[in-house]
């Protein structure tokens, strides 16, 4: 059934360009590029069970990657950007990581909270490196040498650039997938569930919380870079606190139990968020009071609530 249900959403997203308007396209872009990063995010939230609230960094440094490489050292191949932004959010993760597992619960959440809003602040203040509050701008990439220059900018959105987003997704699903039904993910849930027991049966403990962290930190760039093509732009908002909240917040709607919990809270809250902001300009009280209801009647999340629904029906 699961398989099924896949496969279902990867057709109606591939068909979605023939059948929506270019508006909901391009609301799916970053659906797609917060899917992604939720999934590292959840590896290390969900699976490992350490709680970051400064995750919003390696979105950032995803973002800015993208840009400095377009911008500023004139690289344009979308394929490249991507490795790069990925890297560069590892090595940034490496210290941040180093100091932060020392610790769990609160104390983690607060020191990954601290790094982020550092970061915010130097992006923020140094203007002639990072453009202060206006950014960098990103320049379109190519997708496999092609520059799709007879394309303007929405047509190369909900276009190759939408297909390419889309395989990338399924790409690095898979190798979440794989990772967390791996021996080295059944370890991290272990780690979760009891970290004194795991390390007295001769699980390292810090070692693979650290190796999570850096997992997570990558897909979190691929995901700022992805969000960063798709506005032209990356700026310090992106790194600020109440990023940090969207990401935890969207997970937490989707269900941080079920695998692909994060991917339907990040496609829920993207849609939702868009429909109050057309109905209201109050939009930002009637989406905390719509999610904190949600959360609240369907603690397990969105999946939480479908799994159910379907166990009802299959018994009938």
């Amino acid at each position: 059934m699961r398989i099924a249900a896949v496969v279902v959403a990867l057709a109606v997203l591939a068909l979605l360009p023939r059948l929506a308007s270019p508006y909901y396209v391009t609301l799916v872009l970053p659906a797609l590029a917060y899917g992604i990063a939720l999934l590292g995010f959840n590896l290390l939230f969900g699976y490992t069970g350490l709680l970051s609230f400064g995750h919003a960094l390696f979105v950032a440094v995803g973002a800015y990657g993208a840009a400095v490489a377009s911008s500023k050292l004139g690289i344009r191949s979308m394929e490249l950007i991507l490795l790069l932004s990925g890297l560069a959010a590892v090595a940034a993760a490496l210290p941040v990581a180093l100091l932060s597992v020392r610790y769990v619960r609160i104390f983690f959440g607060i020191l990954t909270l601290a790094f982020g809003m550092l970061f915010h602040s130097f992006l923020f203040k140094f203007y002639d490196l990072t453009g202060g509050d206006t950014g960098i701008r990103v320049l379109r990439p190519t997708l496999l040498g092609q520059e799709w220059k007879e394309l303007d900018k929405t047509a190369f959105l909900i276009g190759p650039f939408y297909y390419a987003c889309l395989v990338l997704a399924v790409a690095l699903g898979f190798a979440m997938w794989r990772i967390v039904h791996s021996p080295f993910g059944m370890q991290l849930a272990a780690i979760r569930e009891n970290a004194r027991k795991a390390e007295y049966l001769g699980v390292r403990v810090r070692l693979f919380r650290l190796i999570a962290f850096l997992i997570s930190a990558f897909y979190g760039a691929i995901g700022g870079a992805i969000l960063a093509v798709n506005t032209g732009q990356a700026d310090p908002e992106l790194a600020y606190w109440t990023h940090s909240g969207e990401l935890v917040f969207m997970t937490v709607l989707g269900g941080f139990a079920s695998f692909f919990g994060p991917v339907v809270g990040a496609f829920a809250f993207i849609f939702l968020k868009s429909e109050l902001m057309g109905l209201t300009q109050y939009w930002r009280f009637c989406l905390g009071v719509t999610l904190a209801v949600i959360v609240i009647v369907f603690p397990r999340g969105l999946m939480g609530l479908a799994k159910d629904a379907w166990q009802k029906l299959a018994k009938r």
